[in-house]
Order: C-alpha cells, then sequence, then structure tokens
C-alpha cells in the first residue's frame, strides 16, 4: 500500500510541476500584416490596416533597399545585416517554423512587432475576449509612457539614422484606436 502511494504521490508532482511548463514554453508563431488586416481593415476596426499601410513602419524594410542604407551598414547588404534588420524588418531572426504562410519579412515593421506574434490570438473566437487575447500572446501596451519606451528601442541615438525622435508627434500619426461605439 506505502509503494502505491508513493507512486502516486511522484506522479502528482510530476504531473503538477511539468504539465504547466509545457503551458508556459508555448511558443507564438508569426502570422503577418495581411492575416491582421483580415478584420482590422474596417471603419469599425478603426481602419488599421490602412493606417499601417501609409506609415514609415510598412516601407521600412524597403528602405534597407537603397544605397544610402548599404553604405551605413559597412560590409554587409543592410537587408542581410541583423543591426539593420531588427528595426525595420519583423520576424527576421524568427526560426522558420514560427513563420505563418502569409508572412513576409519584407512587410516592414508590422502588426506583430508591436503586439506580439499572432497565431494563438487571431481567430475572431479569441479576439472577442481581451483577457483570452492576451493569454494567447496579445500585447496590449498599458500606456502612452510604456509604447514610447518600446518605439525608444528603435528609435533612438544609437542608430546611424537616427533622426530626432518626437514621439506625441510621431504616435499621432500611427496611433490607431478600436473606435469607441
Amino acid at each position: 500500500m506505502l509503494k502505491k502511494t508513493s507512486t502516486l504521490i511522484f506522479f502528482a508532482v510530476l504531473i503538477y510541476f511539468i504539465l504547466p511548463a509545457q503551458g508556459y514554453s508555448q511558443q507564438f508563431s508569426y502570422e503577418g500584416v495581411q492575416v491582421c488586416g483580415t478584420c482590422h481593415k474596417t471603419e469599425k476596426q478603426g481602419q488599421q490596416l490602412k493606417i499601417w499601410q501609409e506609415s514609415k513602419h510598412a516601407n521600412a524594410y524597403k528602405a534597407l533597399l537603397t544605397e544610402e542604407a548599404n553604405k551605413l551598414s559597412g560590409d554587409v547588404k543592410a537587408v542581410e545585416n541583423p543591426k539593420c534588420l531588427k528595426c525595420h524588418a519583423s520576424g527576421y531572426d524568427v526560426d522558420k517554423k514560427l513563420i505563418g504562410a502569409k508572412f513576409k519579412v519584407e512587410d516592414g515593421v508590422q502588426c506583430e512587432t508591436c503586439h506580439g506574434p499572432g497565431s494563438a490570438y487571431k481567430s475572431l473566437k479569441v479576439m472577442k475576449s481581451r483577457e483570452e487575447s492576451v493569454k494567447n500572446g496579445l500585447i496590449i501596451w498599458k500606456n502612452k509612457e510604456e509604447i514610447e519606451k518600446y518605439c525608444k528601442t528603435c528609435h533612438n541615438p544609437e542608430s546611424p539614422t537616427y533622426k530626432e525622435f518626437k514621439f506625441d508627434e510621431m504616435w499621432s500619426k500611427i496611433e490607431h484606436k478600436v473606435p469607441k461605439n
């Protein structure tokens, strides 16, 4: 009887520690701006896709294709330089197994750069619940200060192409709220 109890306790402890760890180690995959844009293009959703398409973020990767970018990049083409790609291309360094069929690095700085890989929160069922969306990887910024801090991970004086970054002015061009009904 003691052996059965010990075995049961062992398996209970094993399940208690291993199963939760598997849930936390889940890696979400990147879906791409076209997947996000399927729902986030309507007036009801604030036309986020249009705002992004008209932004410099949508063309960030294209900026690396210029002669000027290659000169600044040194001995490596700008589109192959991790120092350039980290701010100009979402998912450039992501394992190919975590890239959805519609995702393209060439789409520049896209939705999932700021909001996290969308594979687990992209469905309408999940997106209808803010709590479920966040639980499934959606990043929602608490306030403008958090957003500004994140923006400055790329828009900072260490960049060889840095231009003065006026957060409030730039944020007003890319802000994409869902209108209140």
